[in-house]
């Protein structure tokens, strides 16, 4: 089997907005954020701007994972087939080679040459390590290629910097997993899997922490999209973290390495130069 493995990439998304404006923007749902009462003491009498306290300020760059797979497959096998006839022929010659009829029908025997391809693309976040089909939506927005330094310039800006919880050779090994179907071949002249996509991306979310009445709620402003949506959560726990240049490294050729199920047992070939990613270890 031979994989080819992708460049394994950190992007950043463009921030569309700046804080004032999030904080803006998340203010005109600070009572929605604490629930069905708060709205209920709002429309009975509306709350004054000073009820509720803005207690933290975030913005903070927020993981996902996109990977793409295509899984090529060639393959060679025998195939009878019955050919119907009419009722009263008993025989068939054909380039000179005589077919008995029986039941109304004689068999040819033949090998079919088959190619399969498979592609699948998939989106995680990268904190849970759990599917996440919308984030697929950011790829339609400005983004740029970065590294360890440049994120912990954002980081020495005040950005949280999140780091990926989800290992990456894991997610990358379920999706090779998944676009691998069993066939039924006599001859495999060509098995590959191709990974398009190992990336990274940081997307910009704002988020502020209100007090009201002694409860705290999130409000949570997305700088790429510009939704604003309530019951987020804030990650003030990695403001200040130092950022680990190794998070992605060797993430697909550790999956690679691991049997596949469903996978014609051979020798796994790496198509790709492992020289970039020994520079970056010494």
């Amino acid at each position: 089997m031979d994989v080819e493995l992708a460049e394994e990439r950190v992007l950043i998304l463009a921030d569309r907005f700046n804080m004032d404006h999030a904080e803006g923007r998340a203010w005109t749902k600070r009572t929605d954020a604490f629930g069905t009462m708060a709205k209920i003491t709002g429309f009975l009498s509306r709350p004054r701007d000073d009820d509720h306290e803005v207690i933290y300020r975030e913005r903070r760059l927020q993981p996902f994972f996109r990977i793409g797979c295509t899984a090529t497959m060639t393959y060679e096998r025998r195939k009878d087939y019955r050919v119907a006839v009419d009722a009263n022929v008993t025989n068939v010659e054909i380039d000179g080679r005589m077919h008995v009829v029986t039941g109304g029908a004689y068999t040819l025997t033949g090998t079919e040459t088959c190619h399969d391809e498979i592609h699948r693309e998939v989106y995680y976040d990268a904190i849970s390590g759990s599917p996440d089909p919308s984030a697929a939506q950011y790829l339609q927005h400005e983004a740029k290629v970065i590294d360890a330094a440049g994120l912990a310039k954002a980081a020495a800006e005040g950005a949280v910097v999140v780091p990926p919880a989800a290992k990456a050779s894991m997610l990358v090994r379920d999706v090779l997993a998944s676009s691998i179907e069993r066939i039924e071949a006599d001859k495999v002249l060509e098995e590959k899997l191709s990974l398009h996509h190992i990336d990274l991306y940081y997307r910009p979310v704002y988020a502020f922490r209100y007090r009201w009445q002694g409860k705290e709620a999130v409000v949570e402003f997305d700088g790429v999209t510009g939704e604003t949506r309530t019951g987020g959560s804030t990650f003030e726990q990695f403001l200040g973290h130092k950022i680990d240049a190794e998070f992605l490294i060797n993430a697909g050729v550790e999956a690679a390495g691991i049997f596949i199920p469903g996978a014609r047992l051979a020798e796994i070939v790496i198509s790709k130069s492992l020289k970039a990613q020994k520079d970056k270890k010494n």
